[in-house]
């Protein structure tokens, strides 16, 4: 189970104030393009999960991809908690995947894709893509836990959220809203994933 803290930021300006007030506990920035998919018959969205391939594009080091199942999301006051499994898989094998989705099915060598194809029933049409996102992901060291600030880009507009994994999510979530109006930036908290706003096709 991966617990998060999820706040939104409203929009470009919040966003490059954190960034600024922030920047003293920068430690890296990550360059993300996110692909999802589903099984041909929706055999995982139908039992509230999704299969996703995430490629980190740094142009300064070697590409990698992550492959991840979720299940089951839900955020409740800012704090999301979802099923997740992943582990890394091969960049190469990863896009082509996402070239023919249809060649998820037989990456025997990936413990998660296996997992997926057989927990969730995957027929014989295998699974099919649902498209994606970039995102851009700094990362900071601050206060003893890992913040990240997102800025996402859609295809219908750019959303801006700040999230932290931890395993005391209300005592984490206090500290950042803290940080937050101490330094007079806006947010509110994430009702979505941004999964879901994808396939919502809106940022509201």
């Amino acid at each position: 189970m991966e617990v998060e803290v999820k706040l939104r930021l409203p929009d470009s300006n919040a966003h490059q104030k954190l960034l600024s007030v922030l920047s003293p506990f920068h430690t890296q920035t990550h360059h993300q393009h996110n692909t999802f998919f589903d099984g041909a018959a929706a055999e995982l969205s139908s039992r509230r999960a999704v299969l996703r391939l995430r490629f980190y594009e740094n142009p300064d080091k070697p590409p990698r991809c992550i492959v991840s199942l979720k299940a089951k999301a839900v955020i409740i006051d800012g704090i999301s908690r979802v099923e997740e499994d992943e582990e890394e898989l091969d960049s190469s094998i990863g896009l082509e995947c996402v070239e023919n989705p249809k060649k998820l099915c037989y990456v025997e060598e990936s413990r998660v894709l296996t997992r997926a194809k057989e927990e969730f029933g995957i027929g014989e049409d295998g699974f099919v893509g649902l498209g994606g996102f970039r995102n851009v992901r700094n990362v900071f060291g601050w206060n003893g836990v890992k913040l990240e600030v997102d800025e996402t880009m859609y295809e219908f507009g750019t959303f801006y959220e700040v999230e932290c994994e931890s395993t005391e999510p209300e005592k984490v979530k206090g500290m950042i809203e803290g940080f937050l109006k101490e330094n007079e930036i806006l947010y509110e908290y994430s009702e979505k994933s941004k999964f879901a706003i994808f396939r919502a096709g809106k940022l509201t």
